[in-house]
């Protein structure tokens, strides 16, 4: 059977990572992008390189209209999928709660939260033997934050991660019987472009010492884990999580 990936916000930093080392391990990929079309086309180039096919697909995840196009562009594309990776996902300036409105929550919960659900339907919908699919594996990407709350900063960001935790260990028992694993990688300080969007694009340096291994971690380190959990080699793993934080 092909290996089809769909990596959501695939553009850049941890889903571009997660892209080009999918192709190294033979998946034709979908480079998801919300509004960059260059920057994903740079990764599917990278992901020409190294042998593999490509493409790239725009949706808002947050949409659910776009969301279905997508998913029916990779079906006519490249075909049934069996693999999809969760990682759009939005923050906003740091502040506290106490100064937070409703428009931001609506915001990072539809792309964070809504999103994922609306891409992981859909890829149920593909995949499970119960509507005639044939297998595959999710994996979200969710954040250290779910569990440290990132109190003065992204509480939003963090809530949001944090239903993304339940989110993974509800639908991996409700498809474990269909053929379907889902699990998650809580990245933790990672050098990566979403940081700028926060303001404060020299957050990892700035926090650096806090982690256990004195060091921010790079997107290909939590790559390597979200491939991990869509191999073969992680068969009897489902609902479970991987922490790639340096010990924090």
């Amino acid at each position: 059977m092909d290996k089809i990936i769909l990596i959501t916000g695939g553009s850049r930093g941890i889903g571009a990572a997660t892209a080009r080392l999918a192709a190294e391990r033979g998946y034709a990929v979908a480079v998801n992008y919300r509004r960059n079309r260059e920057a994903a086309e740079v990764v599917v180039e990278a992901v020409g390189r190294v042998g593999g096919k490509g493409i790239a697909v725009a949706a808002d995840v947050a949409v659910e209209a776009e969301v279905v196009r997508m998913f029916a562009a990779v079906d006519a594309e490249l075909g049934p999928l069996t693999a999809l990776v969760n990682n759009a996902a939005i923050l906003e300036t740091q502040m506290r709660v106490d100064t937070m409105d409703a428009a931001r929550l609506q915001r990072v919960f539809a792309t964070n939260v809504t999103g994922s659900f609306l891409c992981s339907r859909e890829a149920v919908r593909r995949m499970s033997t119960r509507h005639g699919g044939r297998g595959g594996a999710i994996v979200n990407v969710s954040s250290g934050a779910s569990r440290l709350g990132s109190p003065g900063e992204y509480v939003d960001y963090a809530a949001s991660k944090g239903a993304i935790d339940t989110l993974t260990i509800g639908l991996a028992r409700e498809v474990a019987e269909e053929g379907i694993r889902v699990n998650a990688v809580r990245p933790g300080f990672i050098y990566t472009e979403i940081h700028a969007s926060g303001g404060d694009p020299e957050r990892v340096d700035r926090v650096k010492e806090l982690v256990p291994m004195k060091r921010g971690g790079q997107p290909v380190e939590v790559a390597a884990a979200i491939l991990w959990l869509l191999s073969e080699e992680a068969s009897f793993t489902t609902g479970t999580f991987i922490d790639v934080t340096g010990g924090k």
